[in-house]
């Protein structure tokens, strides 16, 4: 695997199950067991109703653009990806997540359907990040 030199995710005692899963291929969030809701980011009591019986769920892995932008200037580490997607993400199952929209910027509209998948960027740290979704449904 070729030297990364990007800021990586520090996975910590909340995080951990997340990056883990990432590594596996599968996008988890949490879902609070007094409530219902599903919460992201992770974090050890929910922010809804601030119950601590919280677990992990398997998320789709697809959802919605709610807005994003189109980075031309970066800091260094990220130069070479200029120009670049950054986008929110309202996930199918109603929490909104931050990640990279890859690949088909031509194309996308806020509203538009996108999927996840996993870059695998050090033998730790495997980053979700999204594609427009396959076939436009």
């Amino acid at each position: 695997m070729p030297d990364y030199f990007k800021p990586l995710p520090l996975p910590d005692g909340d995080t951990a199950p997340y990056w883990e899963a990432a590594r596996a291929a599968r996008l988890l969030i949490q879902r609070c067991d007094s409530c219902q809701r599903h919460i992201f980011y992770p974090r050890s009591v929910c922010p809804h109703c601030m119950s601590d019986q919280i677990q992990w769920v398997a998320a789709a892995g697809t959802g919605t653009v709610y807005s994003y932008t189109v980075v031309h200037r970066s800091p260094d580490a990220f130069k070479p990806d200029v120009p670049y997607v950054v986008a929110l993400i309202d996930l199918d199952e109603g929490v909104r997540m931050m990640s990279n929209i890859v690949g088909g910027a031509g194309a996308l509209t806020i509203g538009a359907r996108v999927e996840v998948f996993f870059d695998a960027v050090t033998t730790e740290i495997t980053l979700p990040k999204f594609r427009l979704m396959r076939g436009g449904s």
